[in-house]
């Protein structure tokens, strides 16, 4: 009878094991976890590492791969591209439910916020004040503050559930060429501030339009960001990290619906466009050069988007080697020059319990060598047009060439993007992190595509209700 019990017990949990993903083994919790096992794993193990690379930086990465496993040949590092950012968070939030998540992945913070509530997000501070494998004090110093700060806004500051990776912003791409051919000014600030103000952009959009009727003159890629950084710079309402979950959506606001109306009244007249709307990245709309069918070249004329794209709002060369115009690029418009906010984006990186402490362990020491490199910081800089996260990156001979270089040509627009970025350091912004926010994100993006995109007819409690049915929205997804 009792080999059959032992027998039963032994089959019930391999049942467990494969129908269910029980996690047989390491079941610590992310919050409160210590580290077990070997500090610096001796036997073979395997770190999975979702990212959202394309070729060009994964080539970068298998480079310190490589340069890694000269220390440690027993730690595989399986490298995963897993699309957008989006395309990691819902894959690891369905994966997490049955323990199969990765060791490593990349992140922003409101998807930590979501990860959180499995409790298999690791608190990264036991790793970081190890005394045998922790970051040393010069280490800690040499991140940029502001980066480093991100991995503590969780609701407890003692707590780091994430490391940068590489940060990028949003910068303005500008034709220059035309803008100096027609005397337009850059513009820093988005509407007038009287009737002849030829620095905003609400002029100079418009103004574009009289010169080449058929442009679009602005594409904007990111409406979630457009609208949350409005709020930002506008002081108004977006969310707020509370118990109660209705109390955490807050952008059904008055303020807010007045810049979506000033928005809407761009695109109505044919002066904006947004990557949903557009059907693409916008920098295809800015870098166009072919005529339709009709024989129009339609194309636009400023393009906000991340500064890691930068060498992708260069036109490709013309037949006699030569580019059809030349790239500025510039911060974005702001509404209040007292308040100047950009958003803070590019990745983070954040740690799960894996079954096998060993695993995390070998994750720990893969992050720490990728992490305080200030030569794998410089050439995935290079390489993307992302921004170190180590000041010490700065000081190196091949990134301080790098950035003399910077140039309004597709050879130098990476340095001229990163160099705009740093400008604007005091001004980065990250919005409340909890469970929700990332719905929020969503939504916010989703509601300023159809509220600028609305029939022209659409009565005003018809544009109203696509606030309040967002909200809805996010606390129905949030419950």
């Amino acid at each position: 009878m009792k080999k059959l019990i032992a027998l039963t017990l032994s089959l019930l949990i391999a049942a467990c094991a494969l129908l269910t993903g029980c996690n047989i083994g390491n079941t610590q919790s992310g919050e409160n976890y210590t580290i077990d096992g070997d500090k610096i794993p001796t036997a073979d193990v395997e770190v999975v590492f979702y990212h959202t690379m394309g070729a060009n930086l994964r080539g970068v990465l298998q480079k310190y791969i490589a340069e890694f496993n000269k220390t440690y040949p027993n730690i595989t590092i399986n490298e995963q591209s897993i699309g957008g950012y989006d395309d990691v968070r819902d894959q690891i939030k369905n994966e997490i439910q049955v323990g199969k998540q990765p060791a490593l992945a990349y992140c922003y913070p409101d998807h930590v916020a979501t990860y959180l509530r499995s409790k298999k997000v690791i608190d990264l501070s036991v790793y970081i004040n190890d005394p045998d494998v922790g970051l040393t004090d010069a280490q800690k110093s040499d991140f940029i503050a502001g980066y480093y700060k991100e991995g503590q806004q969780f609701g407890d500051e003692s707590k780091m559930y994430t490391l940068p990776f590489s940060k990028s912003t949003e910068v303005m791409y500008y034709n220059k060429t035309f803008f100096d051919t027609h005397g337009l000014s850059v513009p820093d600030h988005w509407f007038p501030n009287g009737a002849n103000d030829t620095t905003s952009l609400d002029y100079v959009i418009k103004k574009i339009k009289e010169i080449e009727p058929t442009s679009v003159p602005l594409g904007y890629d990111s409406e979630a960001n457009w609208f949350i950084t409005m709020t930002e710079q506008l002081k108004t309402p977006y969310t707020k990290a509370t118990e109660s979950v209705e109390g955490r959506f807050l952008f059904n606001d008055p303020a807010n619906i007045e810049f979506c109306d000033k928005f809407r009244a761009w695109a109505l007249d044919g002066l904006m466009t947004t990557q949903a709307i557009y059907g693409g990245y916008t920098s295809g709309l800015f870098t166009n050069t072919q005529a339709n069918d009709k024989g129009e070249v339609v194309h636009s004329y400023i393009s906000i988007g991340s500064s890691a794209g930068a060498t992708y709002q260069c036109p490709g060369k013309s037949d006699d080697g030569s580019y059809p115009f030349e790239v500025g690029i510039a911060q974005i418009p702001q509404a209040d020059a007292n308040n100047k906010k950009v958003i803070s984006q590019g990745p983070s990186v954040c740690m799960f319990v894996q079954k096998d402490p060993n695993v995390n362990n070998a994750a720990w020491l893969f992050l720490k060598f990728l992490l305080t490199s200030p030569e794998f910081q410089a050439e995935f800089s290079m390489t993307s047009g992302y921004v170190p996260v180590l000041k010490s990156t700065f000081e190196l001979e091949p990134y301080k060439e790098f950035l003399a270089g910077a140039s309004t040509n597709k050879e130098g627009i990476a340095a001229l993007s990163a160099k705009v970025c740093m400008e604007q350091e005091n001004s980065y912004f990250t919005s409340p992190a909890f469970e929700g926010s990332s719905h929020a994100r969503d939504q916010v993006g989703n509601l300023l595509i159809a509220y600028v995109s609305a029939n022209k007819d659409a009565s005003e409690a018809e544009l109203k209700k696509l606030f309040s049915d967002a909200v809805n929205r996010c606390i129905s997804l949030t419950m």
